[in-house]
């Protein structure tokens, strides 16, 4: 897979945060990196291995979930679920919101600028001090729609 596109910045980023949290950087680590960075499907622990094992026969799936969680956990992908699907991966640390066909499974980004300034109720004060919120719309996309329109 060519990644020209994939900007330094990304690769120095990485290299950072691994001498930062005292992690080594070892051609498993820095492939699955590559590929997580790449993925614009929030790919799960196992797309993620057949993915990676195309470039490295030996990784193993333990190797990749061990990785994705240490990756996580440096703050380096963050971690989504949708509907009752796998464990997924996302490499977009910016704040957005997810699209989710609930056919084809398919996951698209989006900014919603006015859901994250939104107010929050009062009984979410009450509650105690939020620390994040995710929006995660689901329906069927254009493709899946025009796909069930056919038949």
């Amino acid at each position: 897979m060519a990644r020209d596109h994939l900007s330094e910045d990304k690769i120095a980023l990485f290299k950072r945060v691994c001498r930062e949290q005292g992690i080594k950087v070892t051609p498993q680590r820095l492939e699955i990196f590559l590929e997580i960075v790449d993925a614009r499907d929030h790919p799960s622990a196992e797309d993620v291995y057949k993915r990676v094992k195309t470039r490295l026969p030996t990784i193993s799936l333990d190797t990749v979930y061990r990785t994705l969680a240490t990756f996580e956990r440096c703050g380096l992908v963050g971690k989504v679920q949708f509907l009752e699907d796998r464990l997924r991966f996302d490499p977009n640390l910016e704040t957005h919101q997810h699209l989710v066909c609930t056919e084809c499974k398919g996951v698209l980004d989006f900014s919603w600028p006015e859901f994250d300034e939104a107010a929050l109720p009062r009984e979410v004060a009450d509650w105690g001090r939020p620390e994040s919120r995710h929006a995660h719309i689901r329906g069927i996309c254009a493709a899946c729609a025009a796909k069930r329109k056919r038949k």
